[in-house]
């Protein structure tokens, strides 16, 4: 999976703005037009890097012919200490654009290493991890591609890519079974339909429906147990509703088809990096490390 400039394009164009805005007025006043300099990004712990392609985007959107040297790849695993990237040319863009380059890194790799701990937690069982739609505003495009930097997989990117029947929705329609009939009404079959369940009745009628998914929303260990058994692999079952990295191991061994995590994408820790321009005698000798 690579990002697609065309869909990050904006994003960035917008976090360039805000941050720059009409110019950076202490890099203007402190460096010549003409200087130009070497700067290293270090991964200044262990983490799973997300977001390299983006420091390419930033400055072809800057006009800037700078060269970049990028020594992982999105997805690889960083060793803290280690070089990320190697960029060369103008001095005041590097510094301009510096800021804005580090928290996509950061936040990117930040979800990119969350998702790889939570990952690596079922590695020994069949179940997948997945995202949700509790990401950023305008950020949802690279977080799920963040996401799936750690090895995790993506729920529905939004609503119109898969139907999800929630309580609201249970509620205002008259009950489960009346969601479900009027979504694959409205719906073409390749569309999915996922019933969000809170109680084993609730579990009980949309077995009995037309649907392709189940959610087991913050029920019991007790609960979750007797929904798979009343399910009976006639659906496909995702456990949602508190899942911490403490738990998932227990939850996961139940036997359900994804688990889904809105911590992927919320309570992420941003990864420390940091840049930092070279003096030009000690350039050969970092670069070396």
């Amino acid at each position: 999976m690579r990002l697609n400039y065309d869909k990050v394009e904006p994003i960035l164009r917008l976090a360039l703005q805000e941050d720059i805005g009409s110019g950076d007025r202490t890099t203007e006043a402190c460096i010549q037009k003409k200087m130009e300099s070497t700067a290293v990004i270090t991964a200044k712990e262990e983490g799973i890097i997300c977001g390299l392609d983006l420091i390419n985007f930033i400055f072809r959107l800057r006009g800037t012919p700078v060269s970049i040297q990028l020594l992982y790849q999105d997805g690889s695993t960083v060793h803290k200490g280690k070089i990320i990237a190697i960029i060369k040319g103008s001095t005041r863009e590097i510094l301009m654009t510096e800021r804005v380059i580090l928290n996509f890194l950061q936040q990117l790799s930040g979800v990119a290493t969350l998702a790889h701990h939570y990952q690596q937690a079922v590695k020994n069982e069949q179940v997948k991890i997945l995202d949700t739609r509790k990401t950023i505003p305008g950020m949802r495009y690279l977080q799920k591609y963040a996401v799936k930097c750690g090895g995790a997989e993506n729920h529905r990117r939004g609503l119109y890519d898969m139907v999800l029947i929630k309580d609201n929705h249970i509620s205002t329609a008259g009950s489960i079974s009346k969601a479900v009939n009027l979504c694959r009404g409205e719906n073409p079959s390749p569309i999915k339909i996922e019933v969000e369940c809170t109680s084993l009745q609730q579990v009980k009628e949309a077995v009995a429906t037309d649907c392709d998914w189940i959610m087991l929303d913050n029920m019991s260990i007790a609960d979750m147990k007797t929904s798979l058994k009343l399910i009976n692999q006639k659906k496909k079952v995702e456990i949602s509703g508190g899942i911490t990295l403490k738990n998932l191991p227990a939850v996961a061994k139940l036997g359900a088809d994804f688990i889904s995590a809105g911590a992927l994408t919320h309570s992420y820790h941003a990864l420390d990096i940091s840049m930092e321009i070279l003096k030009p005698g000690e350039r050969n000798e970092r670069q070396d490390r």
